[in-house]
């Protein structure tokens, strides 16, 4: 009897110990495992997050904006500027300077000429590539005898321009959801309504790219416009092609004018003097019944 406990008792002693040693081995694996799978961090790019304006294809027309950290590496700029020049001879300084906006390869906005001699103005407003604005300024003051006046602007709208950029894609992405629904819609109410927000989402999608066009030939030309005198500004005494014969006939013309007003007035009054008499009549027989 007595053996047969102790027997029983290393029996017990044997499975505690492997029990012991199984939960030591798993929890060494456990630990093993984990320490290999824990994910490693992947690294950064220090400093280094863009935005880029325009599609992954061609750009030709198109103004990019990459912005690298705090640093922009080509902004949307809109730059305009306004000359007052004094020129020797007014008519040909104007066609100089037109010929000159065709030669940097911009094109003529408007112009005109009013006045004779020293009283003769002209200006001329044109656009040039943005890389030819100071080459044009120094062309400009080189065709002058004196520059009166001189200013530059210029506007960053690369802010606007992104903003429209987003915008344009929220709207795009609204569009294709709207044709998914048009395409599974089978009431005709549903096929309506559909159709009616399609048409405001199109509708805005054409106003942003109409305005991003717009930004895109603004920043990619520059407006210029010039004011134009003559050099020599003092009036003469008398004013060139005044005529003592005209000013007589112009005094004829008016006299005539005048009697032919007044010859209307009459015929009229002759005509209505039944109308006009008739109520004068009235009139003064009412005032000497209020005497009498």
């Amino acid at each position: 009897m007595k053996k047969l406990m102790i027997v029983t008792g290393l029996l017990t002693l044997v499975m505690v110990l492997l029990v012991a040693s199984c939960a030591s081995s798993s929890a060494t694996k456990t630990t093993t495992v984990t320490a290999t799978t824990a994910p490693v961090p992947a690294p950064q790019a220090a400093g280094r997050s863009g935005i880029k304006i325009g599609s992954s294809g061609s750009n030709e027309g198109y103004s990019t904006v990459v912005v690298m950290g705090d640093a922009a590496a080509e902004r949307m700029i809109v730059r305009s500027g306004d000359m007052s020049l004094v020129v020797a001879d007014v008519t040909l300084a104007r066609d100089r300077i037109a010929q000159m906006a065709v030669d940097m390869g911009g094109y003529v906005v408007s112009s005109w000429v009013r006045g004779e001699e020293e009283n003769l103005r002209a200006s001329i407003s044109f656009r040039v590539p943005d890389d030819q604005f100071d080459a044009a300024f120094a062309a400009l003051r080189g065709m002058a005898v004196r520059v009166e006046s001189e200013n530059t602007r210029s506007q960053d709208v690369t802010e606007e321009y992104v903003d429209l950029q987003s915008r344009l894609k929220n709207a795009e992405a609204t569009e294709s959801q709207y044709l998914a629904i048009l395409q599974k819609a089978q009431a005709v109410e549903d096929i309506l309504k559909v159709y009616d927000s399609l048409s405001r989402v199109r509708s805005e999608i054409e106003q942003i790219k109409g305005r991003m066009q717009y930004l895109e030939r603004t920043t990619s030309t520059s407006l210029i416009s010039v004011s134009l005198a003559p050099q020599s500004t003092g009036a003469g005494l008398v004013k060139a092609g005044w005529s003592a014969l005209e000013v007589l006939k112009s005094a004829v013309r008016g006299i005539v004018v005048f009697g032919q007003v007044l010859g209307t007035v009459i015929i009229w009054l002759l005509i209505f003097s039944p109308v006009w008499g008739a109520v004068l009549g009235v009139i003064l027989w009412r005032r000497r019944r209020k005497k009498a």
